[in-house]
């Protein structure tokens, strides 16, 4: 019926729109009221946000003198008066060298005049703007004339004198003026040396109004703390760094006032893109005026461009590095926002306080916006950025983020964390969000990829038709584009292989591979429901070419799919779900001598340094563990993992000399203890032979692990293992976690895990 809602489930289709737009009309009305807020309460706000600012910078330096020992009232005022006194004594040196240059700028007079006069000369010599300078001088006298026929028929210009101000009314004009700069600058001390003095409370009430979430309202805090307190101490750095060759520079020259203007260079850099044009302005105007010749200005200006493009290029990015996370539009726009509504000031504090707004914005989800807005980390992951390129067709950026991502780990990498990743995006919008064109970009893009990153990677026999394994569709076409860039991971890593195109796999068809001579295949499905095409297709195989070893790539398996039972449910002689997972299986069913050789850990270059390190160290010795017991049961509690253990390996052999509990399945002693296991069997075999923390998220996925009969025994999934160093850097062994699921670990949580793992030396010389 006309005017009749459709509902779905009892509601009106329109009332999730309407909601989305009352929620973004609220939005909008409570920004506008916080900007009338902010640029309306100026007066009190930015006193509030200098002297926060300022404590930022001062924090670390009342945290290091109350650690050890002072009083943190006496602390915080020892750094509010040296302060002070850094600055009076700057003013006073600087007022000095001001007071000698306004007596020395008279006798610069005659050389600004006659550089004028040139100047001027050579403006009015014969030109195109002659006529223009002529009627421009022409309306000046007409609109200023004094004729007196004209001045007795018309009005006349009336003056008022104003009444000179008494000297005690000019004294109380001047106080007036005087007083509220004083009483700003008054507040801002207070408030700095109260939000020093008390700053454990100023932060439980912050945390307060932030959310109950302790969690992320301590890390916001410390994260913004952090990067502020970082981000001010490279300014300081870089400023100086600037302003100090500056006035040495201006001192050989012959500039009067080096150190002055040195020094407002310095200070000038605090103001973003304003303050260094300014700060060139007053060297350049006395090098115009002191010099009878051009040499000094141009000495000065080459000065100028050599320390900006020193500053710029080279001291910047080496001391801010990622100290901020902001972008460079975001700098700039907030530079912008900030001086609109702030002025000078707001243009100053404007990255500070951008800086706490990307904070919040990455640790409150409602704020999240903010991060997405101003943070400077891409806020598409590498494979949707690779899928959103194809669908836009734009498959030459494709391209260029194809050889960028492999440029930072290798094609193998690439194809198994971003190719694979993105085609399973494309699966599932396959029939949900993409049209026609999506997905016939999708195909000519993914083809036109995978023939440049042939082309550029070549492999030796050039995927001969003859190869032992064929790699195959499963489905549809994007299965068949995996079997491509699967059969391009085996012939790179040294297992020939090619593929047959096939555009769905049945009973009808299947004469068509023609297999003969293939020893294994490899067949390749996104479908997030293989099982039933799969098992069929796996027994029409098996009739037809009983001696096939049948590998099934599973790019979106489900939870069964995963387990040691699928081989078994879909007669097959391997699951793999990755494109590593799938070399290596692949490999090791070819030729299983080799592929055993080969994942075996390779022995380091100093080895036999190594192995007298261990055992000189005493970490062997039964007085160590219970401080190694103690560091495991913290890994252990803090990873929240099943358990830990510390091991060392000397020559042939593993040693648990440390270990959070009793390992499940473990085969232990008496006492509990795990007993030692051949080096061979060995995982932490690896950390020693690459000399970094290994992460294996699911050992039962990777190949060189899940034969393993004591990571099978310990029922073990996860592992995660930092290298245990010597004072000499020699590898003893490693700090491990495992868990019987698999898991993730952060680069944040990988980095704790390594720290770590460096108290382990230094805890035992502390028993010893």
């Amino acid at each position: 019926m006309p005017g009749h809602q459709t509902e779905i489930g009892g509601a009106p289709q329109s009332a999730a729109p309407r909601k989305d737009v009352i929620r973004l009309a609220a939005g909008l009305v409570s920004m506008a009221v916080i900007v009338a807020a902010l640029y309306y309460g100026q007066n009190i706000i930015i006193p509030i946000a200098v002297a926060l600012l300022i404590s930022f910078a001062l924090n670390p330096v009342v945290t290091w003198m109350s650690r050890r020992g002072i009083p943190r009232a006496i602390s915080t005022s020892i750094a509010i008066a040296a302060v002070l006194i850094l600055v009076a004594g700057f003013g006073i040196l600087l007022a000095a060298q001001v007071r000698s240059l306004a007596l020395e700028l008279p006798n610069y007079q005659s050389t600004i005049l006659a550089k004028l006069t040139s100047l001027k000369d050579t403006i009015n010599a014969p030109g195109i703007f002659d006529r223009a300078f002529e009627t421009l001088e022409r309306v000046q006298r007409e609109v200023t004339t004094t004729d007196p026929a004209q001045l007795a028929n018309g009005p006349q210009r009336v003056e008022v004198v104003p009444i000179p101000a008494s000297p005690f009314e000019q004294a109380l004009t001047w106080l007036g003026r005087s007083l509220e700069p004083l009483a700003t600058l008054g507040i801002v001390f207070i408030f700095i040396f109260l939000t020093l003095l008390d700053r454990g409370d100023l932060r439980d009430r912050f945390l307060r109004l932030m959310g109950n979430d302790l969690h992320r309202s301590t890390d916001s805090m410390e994260e913004a703390g952090g990067r502020i307190s970082k981000y001010l101490t490279m300014q300081l750095v870089v400023n100086v760094s600037y302003g100090i060759p500056m006035a040495i520079g201006l001192w050989l020259i012959g500039i009067p006032g080096a150190l002055l203007w040195g020094t407002v260079a310095a200070v000038l850099r605090f103001i973003p893109y304003l303050g260094p044009m300014i700060s060139a302005v007053f060297p350049l105007s006395l090098a115009f005026a002191v010099d009878d010749g051009w040499n000094m200005l141009i000495m000065v200006a080459a000065l100028i461009v050599v320390l900006e493009l020193v500053s710029n290029n080279v001291i910047e990015p080496l001391l801010y590095g990622t100290s901020t996370g902001l972008s460079t539009l975001s700098l700039i726009a907030s530079a912008m926002f900030w001086t609109a509504i702030w002025g000078p000031i707001g243009l100053i504090l404007s990255t500070p306080i951008t800086v706490c707004l990307l904070v919040v914005g990455k640790n409150l989800p409602q704020l999240q916006f903010l991060d997405i807005i101003l943070g400077s980390t891409p806020v598409l992951d590498p494979p949707m950025r690779l899928y959103q390129r194809l669908i836009a067709n734009d498959p030459e950026e494709a391209v260029d983020l194809a050889k960028t991502e492999i440029a930072r780990s290798s094609i193998l990498e690439f194809y198994n964390d971003v190719v694979i990743d993105a085609l399973n995006i494309a699966s599932r919008d396959y029939l949900r969000n993409a049209t026609s064109e999506h997905r016939l970009r999708l195909a000519n893009g993914m083809d036109l990829l995978l023939d440049e990153l042939r082309e550029e990677y070549p492999t030796a026999d050039g995927g001969s038709s003859a190869a032992p394994v064929i790699c195959i569709g499963g489905k549809w076409h994007l299965d068949n584009i995996s079997a491509e860039m699967m059969a391009h991971a085996l012939n790179l890593e040294g297992v020939p292989a090619t593929t047959r195109a096939i555009s769905t796999i049945n009973s009808r068809n299947i004469g068509e591979l023609n297999l003969s001579g293939t020893e294994t295949l490899c067949i390749c499905y996104f479908s997030h429901d293989p099982a039933i095409p799969a098992r069929h297709f796996a027994r029409r195989l098996r009739l037809r070419w009983p001696g096939l070893k049948i590998v099934f790539a599973l790019w979106n398996p489900p939870a069964d799919l995963c387990d040691t039972r699928a081989l078994e449910r879909l007669s097959a002689d391997a699951v793999v779900t990755s494109v590593n997972e799938a070399v290596l299986r692949i490999q090791h069913i070819i030729a299983p001598e080799q592929a055993e050789v080969a994942r075996q850990a390779e022995l380091p270059e100093n080895e036999a340094q190594r192995v007298a390190a261990v055992e000189a160290s005493g970490i062997l010795e039964q007085s160590h563990r219970e401080k190694l017991d103690a560091i495991a049961r913290r890994a252990a509690n803090v990873f929240d993992a099943d358990f830990a253990v510390i091991s060392t390996i000397t020559s042939d052999m593993e040693y648990f000399v440390g270990q959070s509990g009793k390992i499940p399945g473990g085969i232990v002693d008496d006492s509990g203890r795990l007993l030692p296991m051949p080096r061979v069997e060995a995982i932490c075999n690896y950390v020693i032979a690459d000399d970094e923390t290994l992460v294996i998220h699911d050992m039962h996925r990777d190949p060189r692990f899940s034969d393993n009969a004591t990571i099978r025994q310990w029922g073990a999934r996860f592992y995660a293992g930092a290298p245990i160093r010597g004072a000499d850097g020699e590898v003893f062994g490693a700090l491990c976690l495992l868990d019987s699921e698999p898991r993730e670990l952060e680069e944040e949580e990988v980095e704790l895990l390594e720290e770590m793992a460096k108290e382990v030396p230094a805890e035992m010389k502390e028993a010893d």
